[in-house]
């Protein structure tokens, strides 16, 4: 069997991190990802380390960045909601005001701008961009809208 060189088992762990942090959720194993990759470099550039060595290296500069990184990268990776009150709630939207951000035919429907988002719309009418309507309902994420009179 053929061995494999320290710099890419580091590599190819670092990569798997790296890709890992793409189906899970906590902005985590990035940092172990870039851990691995630092000691795939040192390796490579031939620095003699034993095994022990490359592992705390490896869990000291994970840890670190993780401690001293996760809070600003976290910033980056979840969604925001611009303009929304956190003390409206989204289970009963009746009679809320919105504004058509595209025209709204009864066939194909249109979107709306509420609480700062934009949501897909339907409406029994056909409505203009830019007119303010009034909600009627909410199913799922579609608004039934009618014009404000």
């Amino acid at each position: 069997m053929e061995s494999y060189s320290n710099e890419l088992i580091w590599f190819l762990f670092g990569l798997i991190m790296m890709l890992g942090e793409i189906v899970t959720p906590g902005f985590v194993l990035i940092f172990f990802g870039v851990g691995a990759w630092i000691v795939a470099l040192l390796a490579w550039m031939g620095v003699s380390m034993t095994f022990s060595t490359q592992l705390f290296i490896f869990l000291i500069l994970s840890i670190t960045s993780l401690l001293m990184f996760r809070k600003y990268g976290n910033k980056y990776s979840h969604g925001k909601v611009i303009k929304a009150d956190p003390a409206v709630s989204f289970d009963d939207v009746r009679g809320e005001k919105a504004l058509a951000t595209s025209d709204i035919t009864p066939i194909n429907g249109g979107t709306v701008e509420f609480h700062g988002t934009h949501w897909n719309a339907e409406s029994e009418t056909l409505i203009a961009k830019g007119t303010s309507v009034e909600v009627l309902e909410r199913n799922n994420l579609t608004l039934k809208v009618k014009p404000v009179q």
